[in-house]
């Protein structure tokens, strides 16, 4: 394995782009990459279409493209087999509830691969102090309208520069305590439950955020490599402004912004979109064939119901809009604030999608302490929540 000098992924020496340049071979994970390197190192022309006219992987070894034709696979046999029709019914569902949030965040992670220069994002969430973890609860906060939608974000962040407490903060605060959900929450559950709901998730960002930085001073988690160094005095906006002025709109230039873009979502999509789907094929398993009673009977207010709540939290979390409603009936039929609180929360900070994006992207010890500090909060919160409601 090899690690892509511009985003950091690590990526098999046999499968990537690959470029020869002052003795040393670097190994990209996709075309996007490579262009970004070659632009930041001047590279000829020449230098570039000889790297981009190599071999590259086979198509079928894509692990997005494996993933989806397993799931199509699953749905088509569906027809012949009754017994998988409720997993295509409830895949189809959780698709339908949850593409355009995908697909958002797809295109704004492209934006910001564009146009936002890393050191804009390592300005402001690279430095070990307090107020970067606020900047990243706040960005969170006004980002995110679905859980998936938010993991390509939170790597885009990561890949421009984002340290790494910092988008761990950024992803906890998104899911659960974005506007959208606010005001939906606010209607199921009334102005000061839903208020319980959102304030509880951020400081559970935040405390995590501030763990996360003491683990990175001790050197117990990765640190990320994509920080770019900037001067105190350094202005975003006098720098954007700056750059604003000498942009010069043509028709010629909309369509490579366009291009640019597109290529930056596409090579987000490829670190991404397939450990989304796994989690979409999981979940709409557990939603088929987990009876409906079985979260109503044992999501009770008590320590165990809020531990069964915790495991098929780990197991359903896909998109917040999604789980919300259902939430809400777990308090209506339970009485138990705590239950639904659990519910939204557990399922971000267990969740198979984002501890595997984690593990892959940031690293793996900042992946296993995710849970280890994240679940006893909401644990804890949980029980709060029943002894005051």
């Amino acid at each position: 394995m090899a690690r892509d000098p511009i985003c950091g992924m690590e990526v098999n020496k046999t499968d990537s782009v690959r470029l020869s340049s002052g003795g040393q071979t670097h190994y990209f994970c996709s075309e996007n990459c490579l262009r970004k390197f070659a632009q930041k190192y001047q590279l000829s022309e020449q230098a570039l279409a000889t790297c981009l006219a190599q071999p590259r992987g086979k198509w079928y070894k894509n692990k997005t493209l494996a993933v989806a034709l397993i799931l199509l696979l699953l749905s088509f046999l569906s027809y012949p087999l009754p017994v998988l029709e409720p997993f295509r019914k409830s895949l189809l569902m959780y698709f339908n509830r949850i593409w355009w949030a995908i697909l958002l965040g797809l295109v704004l992670g492209g934006v910001i691969d564009y146009f936002v220069p890393r050191e804009y994002i390592s300005h402001l969430l690279a430095k070990p102090k307090r107020s970067t973890i606020f900047y990243s609860v706040i960005l969170g906060f006004f980002m995110s309208a679905c859980s998936h939608g938010i993991l390509a974000l939170s790597i885009e962040l990561h890949k421009k520069g984002a340290a790494n407490p910092a988008v761990v903060a950024f992803l906890l605060a998104s899911p659960w305590a974005n506007l959208p959900l606010t005001i939906m929450l606010i209607g199921f559950f009334g102005l000061f439950k839903a208020l319980y709901i959102i304030l509880g998730a951020l400081l559970i960002a935040v405390i995590t955020g501030f763990i996360y930085q003491y683990l990175e001073a001790k050197n117990l988690i990765e640190i990320n490599r994509n920080i770019q160094n900037t001067e105190d005095n350094f202005s975003i906006l006098q720098d954007a402004a700056k750059r604003i002025r000498a942009y010069k709109l043509s028709a010629r230039g909309l369509a490579q912004d366009v291009k640019g873009v597109f290529s930056g979502s596409v090579s987000l999509a490829n670190m991404v979109l397939w450990w989304i789907l796994i989690g979409m094929g999981l979940a709409s398993a557990a939603g088929a064939y987990i009876p409906e009673g079985f979260f109503h009977q044992y999501m009770g207010p008590t320590i165990l119901g809020l531990v069964v709540t915790l495991g098929v939290a780990t197991v359903l979390e896909v998109c917040s809009e999604g789980t919300a409603p259902l939430a809400f009936e777990i308090y209506r039929q339970t009485g138990a604030l705590g239950n639904p609180f659990v519910f939204l929360m557990a399922g971000v900070v267990t969740d198979y999608t984002e501890i595997g994006l984690l593990w892959q992207n940031v690293g793996h010890r900042a992946a296993i302490w995710l849970p280890i500090i994240a679940v006893p909060q909401v644990v804890a919160l949980g029980l709060l929540a029943n002894l005051i409601w």
